[in-house]
């Protein structure tokens, strides 16, 4: 900006030269400097239209890019490859004045990585599991080490440093290294499901077969580390280890990737894998887990229509499957053994009415009644929700919620054996030290059933995920693994590894009945909360519903009703919206940028209703809670007027498109990654396979009210004609739920539509399939994300 004044500052003073130096010279001849024209932006591509007519409940419309979609047309495809190297060039030559500002972003955001060398170690019976890369390597190495040999050595940081002078060997014992692994499958790692025996003998893996879209299962025996000779089934979906892992039985999809099918395989047996069952009904999906003791294998097969639970003998599985437990419509329902009672954690009906939140139910495992008897644990108390649960021999570990405010209490096990339910606050629950502004807390994997500690990944706005270890005996916590945002590089906190001071407060941290931790504990969370603000808004929507808005910023460099800011949304499936601190953001936050998060119906936190209220045909509530905290950010003057963005990941990308439709002058620019934008036609004919969760979330077209619902909330479907849309950059990636070609029509239509102006481009970025599991490709995709935020909305 300076630079353009002095430009037209030195203009203005030659002319006036010019003109007095004319008045007494006018013979003298002078030729004023030619000015530069500057270079007339790059010009979007256009994709050629070819209109297919599409008819459905007496509704027809023309869709003129629907080719994109057409897989099996060979010319269809090498138009849409040249097509994708269009919009490649054009996304690059209008970024192209950012590329300096791109690299040092991506300099600030690499700086700031994890540079953790190792997973912290997992206890698990005798053995120590964990994660490291090794240096140079693109892929982990899965390790183990006896707990017992030199544990005063044992380092979170360094797990595998150590020498065992007794017998001669090294302590770490090498499992699986996936470097090896992508070079069984072309160069590409990556793994989805992971179950070590419970005599810790075996590792059952599956990994992702790129040529043949499925994922692989492998059996490797740890002692030899040789792949063991059977099982090797494709399309594996579910693992569970049976027998004392003598065997292990598993799930298989169709073509359609729907789990359908459960095999047992005895490890060492030459003999054929056995068909356990078979649900032929294309509506009906299958998957299986083990209860924490290893006791049973539980088999849950769910439709639209019922969900079921099924218990298999893990001594015995070929001895049949027992019908536990039921309920109309799909649920949410996990069952858990201890001590001769089986738990049911779900959220189905009561007596005919819908829950809003989950409740627990036990049952003695030789309850002889038909229908078995199902007794509820706790009485249901609005003011503290049972969000999620888990067992050791021990305890009861509840993950709770009072209001927006998360929590975790232990209560000591065996129950009472009362035949009447209780107040949760009877059983005198310990209620475990959180820090600030949790928005998120995940169990960590927990194999040990008999291990009285617990693992936790706590989230927050403004802190950084720490990894937290709970000891449920006595409530002394230790935080075994969190990056240090402070200093940009990682900070581990694990026994005599801390100051005596520090370690003195965190292993003497008593039980409290509070969820927050006291005030003078806080520096021990690395909270960043003296340098970044988080704010707790609730927004009005448009009939009346309260909408939480999470607000985040930097105390020093916001600027008081002139930043620009960037609004989250998701809203889909009962999903809590991430709010997690991520690093990419602090190059936003310290620009003066504020970042919001809309927490809109649809999504999760709030309950069932909250959910509910937000899906299938009441999706346009979801749509207008977000407008409405977009509004309520401008005006409140949090965030300046035409410099709101909004962002908005798969189906989130749905949601933030949606409102640019309704009110494309509110925004100035979006970032939507991998979204979900023709509704209509991928609801309608699906491409790649849904499932029946996915209908329930948008509708089912065949329903004439819920398909005219799908209609009014497609992205695709509802571009406004002849108005000037914000900036918007979209990623896609062939490596997604959603195909590149959503993304694709999307972009094509809104430049055909809308009113172009160079100064709001529509660009289409294609990722490549590996940045999921490269953290440098994610830095350089976040650098363009932020530089196009900052281009287009300024700072």
């Amino acid at each position: 900006m300076l630079r353009h004044l002095r430009t037209t500052v030195r203009h203005r003073s030659t002319i006036i030269l010019w003109h007095h130096h004319n008045h007494y010279h006018r013979s003298a001849k002078y030729n004023p400097p030619k000015t530069a024209n500057p270079p007339s932006p790059p010009k979007p591509p256009k994709a050629p239209q070819k209109p297919q007519t599409f008819t459905f409940h007496d509704v027809t419309w023309e869709d003129p890019y629907s080719w994109m979609s057409s897989l099996q047309d060979k010319v269809a495809m090498r138009h849409m490859d040249m097509y994708m190297e269009q919009e490649e060039k054009y996304t690059e030559a209008v970024m192209s004045d950012t590329e300096r500002l791109q690299t040092k972003l991506q300099s600030e955001m690499a700086s700031r990585l994890n540079f953790d060398l190792s997973t912290p170690p997992l206890r698990w019976g005798p053995w120590l599991y964990y994660r490291r890369v090794e240096e140079g390597k693109q892929y982990p190495v899965l390790c183990r080490r006896l707990a017992s040999l030199n544990e005063e050595f044992i380092s979170l940081k360094s797990p595998s440093s150590g020498f065992d002078f007794t017998s001669g060997k090294r302590i770490e014992q090498k499992l699986l290294d996936y470097n090896q692994e992508a070079e069984r499958f072309g160069g590409y790692a990556y793994e989805e499901l992971s179950e070590i025996s419970p005599d810790h003998k075996f590792l059952a893996y599956t990994m992702y077969d790129k040529d043949n879209d499925y994922f692989k299962l492998s059996v490797r025996n740890l002692n030899s580390g040789a792949l063991c000779s059977k099982p090797h089934a494709n399309r594996v979906s579910n693992l569970a280890w049976v027998k004392d892992g003598q065997a292990l039985l598993y799930v298989v999809t169709d073509e359609n990737k729907r789990p359908y099918r459960i095999y047992c395989s005895m490890i060492g047996s030459t003999d054929e894998d056995v068909l356990l069952l078979e649900e032929q009904d294309e509506n009906v999906y299958v998957n299986i887990r083990h209860t924490k003791d290893f006791h049973f294998v539980t088999a849950n097969t769910f439709s639209p229509t019922f969900s079921k639970v099924f218990l298999i003998n893990a001594a015995d599985p070929f001895s049949g499957m027992n019908l536990v437990w039921e309920s109309e419509g799909i649920v949410h329902c996990v069952l858990e053994h201890h001590q001769g009672y089986l738990y049911l954690f779900t959220d189905a009906p009561k007596d005919g009415q819908i829950v809003d939140s989950h409740y627990l139910l036990r049952s003695p495992v030789d309850s002889s009644s038909n229908p078995r008897i199902w007794e509820n644990v706790f009485i249901g108390d609005q003011n503290l929700v049972i969000e999620d649960g888990d067992f050791c021999n021990s305890h009861l570990v509840l993950l709770t919620r009072e209001g927006r405010k998360y929590g975790i209490c232990s209560v000591a096990l065996p129950l009472p054996g009362w035949k009447q339910a209780v107040h949760l606050r009877e059983l005198q629950p310990h209620f475990l030290p959180l820090p600030k502004h949790v928005c998120n807390i995940s169990p960590g994997p927990n194999y040990d059933y008999y291990s009285k500690t617990m693992r936790f990944t706590i989230s927050a706005p403004v802190m950084p995920d720490a990894v937290v270890d709970y000891d449920l005996s006595n409530g002394k916590w230790n935080i075994v693994q969190q990056q240090n945002m402070l200093h940009e590089r990682t900070r581990i906190l694990y026994g005599t590894a801390l100051s005596s001071a520090i370690a003195e407060k965190t292993t003497n941290v008593k039980f409290s009945s509070m969820n927050d931790v006291k005030s003078e504990d806080r520096n021990l969370w690395n909270d960043l909360s003296e340098f970044y603000a988080c704010e707790h808004h609730y927004v009005s929507s448009y009939d009346g519903a309260m909408v939480p808005l999470t607000i985040v910023y930097s105390r020093k460099n916001r600027k008081d009703s002139q930043s620009p800011g960037l609004l989250h949304g998701h809203g889909a499936y009962g999903e809590i919206l991430d709010k997690r601190w991520r690093s990419e953001l602090k190059s936003l936050l310290d620009r003066g940028w504020i970042v919001a998060y809309a927490d809109v119906r649809g999504g999760g936190g709030g309950g069932k209703k909250w959910h509910h209220d937000g899906r299938r045909t009441k999706k346009q509530n979801s749509i207008k809670d977000y407008i409405s905290c977009a509004k309520y950010l401008v005006e409140k003057e949090i965030v300046q007027e035409n410099k709101l963005a909004g962002w908005g990941y798969s189906v989130g990308g749905l949601l933030v498109a949606s409102a640019i439709n309704c009110c494309p002058d509110l925004f100035r620019a979006a970032v939507l990654k991998v979204p979900f934008l023709d509704a209509t036609n991928t609801l309608l004919y699906p491409i790649l396979p849904l499932t029946a969760a996915d209908y329930e979330e948008f509708g089912y077209p065949g329903d004439i009210d819920e398909f005219h619902a799908i209609r009014k909330f497609s992205p695709y479907d509802n571009i406004q004609k002849n108005a000037l849309y914000p900036a918007v950059l979209v990623s896609t990636s062939f490596n997604t739920r959603f195909g590149v070609w959503e993304a694709a029509k999307w972009v094509a239509r809104v430049r055909e539509q809308t009113i172009y102006d160079p100064k709001h481009p529509i660009l289409l970025n294609l990722t490549i399939d590996v940045v999921e599991e490269n953290r440098y490709l994610q830095c350089k995709e976040s650098a363009l994300e932020t530089a196009f935020l900052l281009k287009t909305v300024g700072s």
